[in-house]
């Protein structure tokens, strides 16, 4: 099983005050011929700063595709990409867009857009395919008792049989019918196979027994929140 990183949204520091990359967009899919548009927004961007946009394949390393100036808004692309005059940028209120007008069957990548050589956006994934968005299957399970015995319990959450095969899991806490509370990922472990992925969630021991947890799972095809899960029970040995 490969470990999966945490989708997260990732901050620089600029001229006093915090900057954020955000691509929204997981997966995009595409047929032949159709434009497709890849954002790329920021809280607060950086006055007079670049914003890079590089193309990533399965087998190959990273590919830069152009560099765009949000200030004269005027794009670079002599950095020698075999695609280049399928390309385009256009500044947003709060960033860019990479642009492909008529999409081909090798802009199959991922792309990332990148501030200043600093930070990375997240990436969007595209698929250039006439198949359809198909909504993750999603179960939620306890983890293996093993885990049990040293004064903690866990609970797995299962997506799959889904197109695009790229989902993005959180996890949520409600207490006594209350809120719902946002839980931090470094209390969750992430994982991709072929066919499914999943997340584990660890659970205290002095917090699980009065909290019920929730799994929230965003894909292309729309965010799919099973029921609210109670935490299992440890052993006691």
């Amino acid at each position: 099983v490969s470990q999966m990183p945490h989708s997260c949204r990732l901050f620089t520091r600029c001229e006093g005050y915090w900057a954020e990359l955000i691509q929204e967009d997981l997966t995009l899919i595409r047929g032949v011929g159709e434009s497709v548009s890849f954002s790329c927004g920021g809280t607060q961007p950086c006055s007079g700063s670049y914003i890079y946009w590089y193309q990533k394949k399965n087998t190959e390393t990273f590919k830069p595709i152009l560099r765009f100036d949000q200030n004269s808004r005027v794009a670079y692309d002599g950095y020698g990409h075999p695609q280049k005059d399928d390309f385009s940028a256009l500044k947003t209120q709060t960033g860019c867009e990479l642009k492909i007008n008529k999409v081909k069957v090798d802009h199959s990548a991922s792309y990332y857009c990148i501030w200043d050589y600093h930070i990375f956006g997240t990436g969007t994934r595209l698929f250039v395919t006439a198949q359809s968005v198909v909504k993750p299957v999603v179960s939620v399970y306890p983890a293996a008792s093993r885990v049990h015995v040293e004064g903690s319990s866990s609970l797995l959450c299962l997506a799959s049989a889904m197109f695009p095969p790229v989902v993005q899991f959180s996890w949520k806490r409600q207490k006594n019918n209350g809120p719902l509370e946002d839980l931090t990922s470094e209390e969750q472990l992430d994982l991709r196979e072929l066919g499914y992925s999943a997340s584990i969630l660890l659970l205290h021991q002095q917090e699980d027994s009065s909290y019920k947890y929730s799994c929230s799972i965003k894909h292309e095809g729309g965010t799919v929140e099973p029921p609210l899960r109670v935490a299992p029970r440890k052993c006691s040995g």
